[in-house]
């Protein structure tokens, strides 16, 4: 038979039913195993020795023994009276005090008894039928050797160490007085072979890390030294995990000192030896009983009535009554609170289940109570940015927003924005409603309702129309789009959008022609209607700006009425950050493609501080289709800032005479270019600053300011 073909493992895949309350988590004294047993024994030891000593006293005094002997003259006993020995005492002492001998362990005025012959012998008296235990147990033996003055805690302290090995259960030392003198036996009893595993309460503990703890100590005594180095393995698989279940009483204090809770909060378990070699462990994990919100007052920190649901916070905690506790999972559930952007402030607080005098030990469950300080809901905020459309300054392309947001609509953490931006040429005025998580469902569906009307410039197709002014596109846009994660860092959009767009003049006069006589619509009429299906698709790594990241989009127009647009759009960004030492190598490829009858002003504009850096907005190309890709180097220098260098190509793939009108064609766009540089960032209330310097494959040189991280 294989050598542990034999092994019975009985583990985490049993539930165990509850026992009543006091016998669940039986609690340990402060020795992890057997401990009851070696203090009993040892108990036993120390009365036993005790009776010895005194009947040596009582044959001392009947006459029995020489009133005087020598340490080596006897064979039988030798016994040094206390008041015969206090003189040399006091002089040992005194050579001690001045450290000229070494002071010998235990009181100098306990008597001594001396042994001729020390044997290791089974409780039965007889010899051990395994040699190799009876040599352990003699090799632990430090002071109790043949013809030595020994007192009692000499011998203690000997039974303590035959004990400490681990192999045996039970030591009880007996003198026995015999012709040659006396005979000190250590009667032990070893502990049984291990032969099987009884784990009861481990309910998300693997069998498989059980059976690897235990495997190798099949068929082999089982030795209480190692059984405490696995219990203390299983131990650390839970707090590695943050996870609150625990096998032996003496990991109780590292963990809750770990979790920083109330002195009440412990988590002990029971382990047994039973007849036939069967291992039995009671594992306590504490199972979350309950869940409670508590609202915080932000001044005073006293509870007080909070504005949010409670089912709105509780909905988003992945900690679920019935699961053991874990820690890094509750830290989880305070961050993704935190996220919500109600909430100042969040933490969770564990306490045992039922009445506070309790303990886990008592009930085997933890009540978790979460604090909340609420934000203010509401309010009103001024910004500013730069519009990328705007070719003819920095300071003309500088925008002002205004907005009011309420973030906490109903309590339901539904959020309503309204703002307004306007610069010199750009206006948007959007009403935004998000609800980031429908009621009723599992899934965590987001929905949003968008409403915005937008003027922005043209000139990223059509360009500068020189004195016959700048053309305008205005577009009335509503909408709706739901929103889930599907994968770990996955996310999926799905909407259904109309839009009404067209061009005009510097005087807000719809036009459908520009200077070249181009088309600035694909019906031919001063507006175009399209109703737009879409669909996104998103990976984030991170999340951080550096990290990698996957964008893919697709958008198609639905031709309901004989006059709506009817054509397809996909898009597709792509990022990759790698780490150089100090520095961060970043690289980025999008892409994307037409197909169908489209407005001109869609088309796809190469070139820009977001495109192709050392050329306009929208100068190297218009397209149909387009491809553009950039590779980075940022590093950093002084403080906040940082500096970069850069070096960005963009091509439309040849696509630009297929746009209506050939808008890129008729204003001499190369269709391709290449662009390389340097810069310096630095953060700012407003976000990333950017200012960039760059050359083109024209030997042109331009500068590049930017608000945000480049797209």
């Amino acid at each position: 038979m294989a050598k542990n073909e034999g092994v019975r493992f009985i583990a985490s895949s049993i539930k165990v039913p509850s026992s009543p309350v006091h016998h669940t988590f039986p609690l340990l004294p402060n020795l992890p195993f057997c401990c009851q047993t070696i203090s009993l024994n040892l108990n036993k030891s120390r009365e036993t020795i005790s009776r010895f000593i005194s009947l040596i006293r009582n044959r001392r005094n009947s006459g029995s023994f020489l009133p005087k002997s020598s340490l080596l003259c006897s064979s039988t006993l030798a016994l040094v009276r206390p008041e015969e020995s206090n003189q040399s005492a006091l002089e040992g002492r005194e050579l001690q005090s001045k450290g000229h001998l070494p002071s010998r362990h235990g009181r100098e005025d306990e008597e001594r008894v001396l042994i001729s012959e020390v044997l290791v012998r089974n409780k039965d008296g007889e010899e051990l039928e395994r040699k190799d235990l009876e040599e352990v147990a003699a090799a632990a033996l430090k002071a109790c050797r043949p013809n030595s003055a020994l007192t009692v805690r000499e011998v203690q302290e000997d039974v303590h160490r035959i004990i400490d090995s681990g192999f045996f259960c039970s030591c009880m030392p007996v003198a026995v007085d015999t012709r040659d003198g006396i005979r000190l036996v250590f009667q032990v009893e070893p502990n049984q072979e291990f032969h099987g595993l009884i784990c009861e309460g481990a309910n998300v503990l693997p069998s498989k890390f059980l059976e690897d703890a235990f495997r190798d100590g099949h068929g082999k005594v089982v030795n209480i030294r190692r059984l405490d180095e696995v219990i203390n393995s299983i131990n650390e698989w839970y707090m590695e995990r943050s996870l609150f279940g625990l096998v032996g009483a003496s990991s109780v204090t590292a963990l809750i000192c770990t979790l920083a809770i109330c002195r009440n909060l412990e988590s002990v378990s029971d382990v047994e030896i039973l007849s036939g070699g069967i291992i039995k462990l009671q594992v306590s994990e504490a199972e979350v009983n309950n869940i409670s919100i508590r609202f915080l007052d932000r001044r005073t920190g006293e509870p007080t009535t909070g504005k949010t649901k409670p089912e709105t916070i509780l909905r988003q905690l992945t900690t679920k009554k019935g699961q053991v506790y874990s820690l890094l999972q509750g830290k989880r559930d305070v961050e993704t609170v935190l996220t919500m952007g109600i909430m100042e402030d969040v933490s969770i607080i564990p306490q045992p289940a039922g009445d506070p005098c309790y303990n886990i030990a008592d009930t085997g469950k933890v009540d978790l109570t979460m604090n909340v300080v609420e934000r203010v809901s509401g309010g009103f905020s001024a910004g500013g940015g730069i519009s990328s459309g705007i070719t003819s300054g920095p300071l003309s392309g500088l925008i002002g927003s205004f907005a009011y947001s309420h973030r906490n609509v109903f309590g339901r953490s539904q959020k309503l924005n309204i703002s307004l931006e306007r610069g010199q040429i750009d206006s948007i005025f959007r009403i935004n409603y998000t609800d980031p998580w429908i009621e009723g469902d599992d899934k965590r569906t987001s929905r949003s309702i968008m409403v915005q009307n937008s003027r922005t410039p043209g000139t990223l197709v059509h360009g500068n129309q020189s004195d016959h002014g700048s053309v305008t596109i205005g577009r009335v846009t509503a909408g709706i789009e739901f929103s889930r994660p599907f994968r770990p860092k996955w996310s999926g959009t799905a909407g259904l959008m109309f839009q009404h767009a067209g061009a005009r003049d510097e005087k807000g006069n719809p036009i459908i022609k520009d200077i070249f006589s181009s088309p600035l619509t694909a019906s031919g009429n001063t507006h175009d209607e399209m109703l737009l299906a879409k669909v996104e698709s998103v990976y984030t790594g991170s999340g951080d700006h550096g990290s990698s990241m996957f964008v893919f989009s697709m958008e198609q127009g639905l031709p309901v009425l004989p006059e709506w647009l009817f054509f397809n759009r996909v898009n597709a960004r792509a990022r990759k950050g790698v780490e150089i030492g100090p520095a961060r190598l970043l690289l980025s490829l999008s892409g994307g493609h037409v197909v169908g009858n489209f407005s001109p002003h869609e088309a796809f504009a190469i070139g820009g501080t977001n495109s192709v850096r050392g050329y306009e907005e929208g100068a190297v190309g218009s397209g149909r289709s387009y491809m553009v890709g950039c590779g980075e180097i940022s590093f950093p220098m002084l403080g906040p800032l940082e500096g970069a260098l850069f070096a960005d190509y963009g091509s439309d793939l040849g696509s630009g005479s297929t746009v209506p009108g050939d808008p890129a064609g008729a204003r001499s766009k190369p269709g391709s270019g290449y662009g390389y540089g340097l810069g310096i960032r630095v953060d700012s209330p407003l976000g990333p600053l950017r200012l960039e310097y760059a050359f083109n494959d024209k030997q042109a040189k331009r500068f590049h300011f930017g608000v945000g991280h480049r797209n």
